[in-house]
């Protein structure tokens, strides 16, 4: 994530510094990808496949050329090729040294002036991601809260400046707890947008609401009365109570959570439609009794669909072999043994989704 530094940007020791940790062949090589990940879309990629590596190499090129020019406004569109002219007749008129000169400096000129406006571009609208992620971050709750009762550990990481994915809690009355895990779909300030909306449509309705299933029915009409056609969002709402061992909740179209036991791991029932695909769910109520030495977890798809540099994903398997046998693990140490894992998995690999978990157990009282 890009930062604002306060030391002179101009600071030759800094400088120095940041090109001596530079890992250039590694640096390069992402840097491309991500290049490639941005400008060409699936067609193209697929065509690419089916070339030589010489042919793909001049056709990837000419590619992203293209598709970088489109991206370009229309001013910035007609400098860029007022440049390009100048530099290439820089090349063809060789035999006038004075002109040859002039048209190669202007036509760099001209090429500079584009790279420095879209910089500009981008740093003002980084700026602005960065202002709503400490925003978003402020509406957060703590990685790990203290909830009478119950080992807890929560947990959100964004893919990029801000977040997809919901993760909540709200003590209400009668010593309940509101917990939620929410994915809306697609990326960046639009999804941003409707996961603050989700959340305080949630805290809204979360003292009033009969069950988990009243809740997340209410939330939907919301939902999908006020977003995008085609926007849609997962989420799993869950109430616990200090005094009790019950997980009461209800599924929107969300990964279904994970019982794990002392030897195996149990995957729970599918649950209803995600928020926003219909006006009407109908919502139903789970219930869940953790016993000694059971965990209860939720998760989003930033886990499972996690992709190292071969594009293979980190699968639920993975996940299960992990989870198997980490019983006598804290919530937190258990969390934190996960995102270590799909962290390990991940290697030099782009980030793709938020991941997020929900990790409850029951304590024990001391006999």
């Amino acid at each position: 994530m890009y930062e604002q530094k306060s030391q002179n940007p101009f600071n030759l020791n800094d400088i120095v510094q940041e090109i001596r940790d530079l890992q250039f062949k590694k640096d390069i090589k992402r840097e491309y990808l991500e290049l490639k990940d941005f400008y060409l879309n699936d067609e193209k990629k697929d065509k690419l496949k089916e070339m030589s590596r010489y042919k793909r190499f001049f056709f990837q090129t000419g590619y992203l050329f293209a598709s970088i020019f489109q991206k370009l406004n229309p001013l910035r569109k007609l400098l860029v090729f007022l440049g390009l002219i100048f530099i290439f007749l820089s090349r063809v008129q060789a035999d006038s040294q004075s002109f040859s000169n002039d048209s190669a400096f202007w036509g760099g000129l001209l090429i500079f002036f584009v790279l420095v406006l879209e910089l500009k571009d981008k740093l003002l609208a980084v700026e602005e991601l960065i202002a709503g992620r400490k925003i978003q971050k402020a509406l957060l709750p703590e990685e790990s809260p203290a909830i009478e009762g119950w080992d807890v550990f929560l947990f959100t990481a964004s893919a990029n400046e801000v977040s997809g994915d919901l993760v909540d809690y709200l003590h209400m009355d009668n010593r309940r707890i509101g917990v939620t895990i929410a994915d809306v779909a697609g990326k960046g300030l639009s999804a941003a947008l409707l996961t603050a909306k989700l959340q305080a449509t949630v805290r809204a309705f979360a003292d009033t609401a009969l069950s988990p299933s009243d809740l997340t029915g209410k939330t939907n009409k919301i939902f999908n009365r006020d977003s995008l056609p085609n926007i849609f969002a997962s989420m799993v709402y869950m109430e616990i109570s200090s005094d009790s061992n019950k997980i009461n909740f209800a599924n929107a179209g969300h990964l279904p959570p994970l019982i794990l036991n002392e030897t195996s791991v149990t995957e729970l029932e599918k649950g209803d439609a995600a928020l926003g695909l219909f006006l009407k769910g109908p919502y139903r109520d789970f219930e869940i009794s953790l016993e000694q030495n059971q965990t209860f977890v939720a998760y989003s798809d930033g886990v499972t669909e996690a992709t190292n540099e071969l594009g293979q994903f980190y699968g639920k398997e993975k996940l299960f072999n992990l989870l198997k046998n980490s019983t006598s693990l804290s919530a937190e140490n258990l969390g934190r043994k996960i995102i270590l894992s799909v962290e390990q998995f991940r290697g030099e690999a782009k980030v793709s989704d938020d991941l997020s978990l929900v990790i409850l157990k029951k304590k024990q009282i001391a006999a």
